[in-house]
């Protein structure tokens, strides 16, 4: 890929920054969204978990996504393999509109422990997956560590996760050369410069380990990526990791940042059989059909 092209998404996520930074903005902490409205057979609270698919799954949508546009294709294609699926809005910061995902992500992951309990009451289960896309992915680790997730959370299935932070291609590394610029990012999309690497949030979120007992954990990538970089900083350390490079599964796979998580079908059967890995088949570049 040309060097031009791949610096098109980390561009366009700091023209959103930017954006966001213009809009005023006070407290940066959000309230707990309602759950979004049932979309095409999820978010439905009257979804009884199979003996099949005894746990409900739990979407967790990226930076500047929504409980809805992020999962337009990856919550259908659970449905129609049985599971119950729900999806959230988190990270709404006030006076900001239409994106989310923008808020601390310590304030984030409350809220996503706040709707975890509101789906297992619903199912009447003890614990429930979750399938989140790039800070969607990383985010869950908090409450998983620090909220008490641990307990209620069966797997942790990462696509294109900024586990360890981003650079952005190199991009975040400028930001050192504008006096005042992290200090603005902080205070205007903390969400944001939380995902840089190095940030005391990350810091603290990965000090000890990367996951925690009880738990199973999957990692998906694609080399492509160039909004999470270096893409093998998505991966993780620990004894129940799995993690997977997409092209090492379909070596035509082109899926970037963007892709991976919205309409990559060798990405989707990955998720399939980290949710239910009994029955798991290998992934070729044939299981876009599946």
């Amino acid at each position: 890929m040309l060097p031009w092209k791949r610096l098109l998404r980390p561009l366009a996520a700091l023209l959103l920054t930017v954006a966001a930074v213009l809009v005023p903005v006070t407290t940066a902490g959000a309230a707990a969204a309602e759950p979004a409205a049932s979309h095409q057979g999820w978010n439905d609270y009257s979804c009884e978990p199979s003996a099949a698919h005894p746990r409900p799954v739990v979407l967790v949508h990226g930076t500047f996504g929504n409980s809805v546009d992020n999962w337009l294709a990856l919550a259908p294609y659970l449905v129609n393999r049985g599971y119950c699926v729900f999806s959230l809005d988190y990270g709404q910061l006030p006076g900001v509109p239409l994106f989310h995902g923008l808020a601390p992500i310590a304030d984030s992951a409350g809220q996503l422990q706040v709707f975890v309990d509101r789906v297992l009451t619903a199912t009447g289960t003890a614990k429930a997956d979750l399938v989140g896309h790039s800070q969607g992915g990383m985010m869950p680790r908090y409450y998983l560590k620090f909220l008490g997730g641990a307990a209620k959370v069966n797997s942790l299935v990462g696509i294109a996760p900024d586990n360890h932070g981003t650079t952005l291609n190199g991009l975040a590394n400028l930001l050192p050369y504008f006096p005042g610029a992290e200090d603005l990012l902080s205070l205007a999309v903390p969400g944001v410069a939380d995902q840089l690497a190095g940030s005391a949030f990350l810091t603290k979120l990965n000090a000890g380990g990367d996951t925690v007992p009880g738990v199973h954990y999957t990692v998906i990538a694609t080399q492509y990526d160039e909004v999470v970089t270096p893409y093998r900083s998505q991966f993780l350390s620990g004894s129940d990791v799995h993690n997977v490079l997409v092209q090492t599964l379909c070596p035509v796979d082109l899926s970037e940042h963007l892709a991976i998580g919205l309409t990559d079908r060798i990405a989707f059967h990955e998720v399939a059989n980290a949710l239910d890995p009994a029955h798991a088949t290998a992934t070729t570049c044939t299981s876009v059909f599946d």
